[in-house]
């Protein structure tokens, strides 16, 4: 009887995705990959990234006497975590529960959510530059209302979500 478990495995830093695909394409294992999607403001203003949630790390479930050759030597792996030469394995019900959290996809969308009284700092459209302070947020169409300081006056502004980032480069993540 051939018994498979979820390893942790550990990957090349930055080639998460890659080790996990070979492994499933070549090597045809059982591969869990969770990874995040968040806006990140950028000198060319808010850009998309996809990172891995746990940097580094993926979760592979495979028979341990038939599979570790095929994962030492898929690329981009640096090996399986072990301590000393004990391999410790995930139980199936704290898979079963990050992907009930996450759910199937394995990219989860990290949305910053705001608040009103946040301030925040304006990185697109005529304000650029600005600081403002989060009057209203209308989830529905993705912008938010801001009191700013313009022209020697205070004025609320709507702008779109994706110009405006928490102030002193806070991320504030809501999952």
């Amino acid at each position: 009887m051939i018994r498979a478990a979820w390893f942790c495995v550990r990957s090349q830093p930055k080639h998460e995705h890659i080790a996990a695909a070979h492994l499933r394409q070549d090597a045809d294992i059982d591969v869990f990959l969770p990874r995040i999607r968040f806006k990140r403001p950028t000198r060319r203003g808010q850009m998309t990234f996809t990172e891995a949630l746990f940097p580094s790390y993926f979760f592979a479930r495979f028979d341990f006497n038939l599979g570790l050759g095929k994962v030492h030597h898929a690329h981009g792996v640096r090996g399986l975590v072990h301590f000393g030469l004990q391999y410790p394995t995930i139980p199936d019900e704290v898979i079963a529960d990050l992907r009930a959290t996450l759910g199937d996809e394995e990219i989860h969308l990290v949305a910053q959510e705001y608040k009103p009284g946040d301030s925040v700092h304006i990185i697109g459209g005529p304000f650029h530059g600005l600081e403002a302070v989060v009057q209203q947020v209308m989830p529905g169409r993705q912008r938010v209302a801001v009191l700013m300081e313009f022209l020697g006056r205070q004025s609320t502004v709507v702008v779109e979500r994706g110009q405006i980032v928490p102030d002193k480069g806070e991320r504030k993540f809501v999952i």
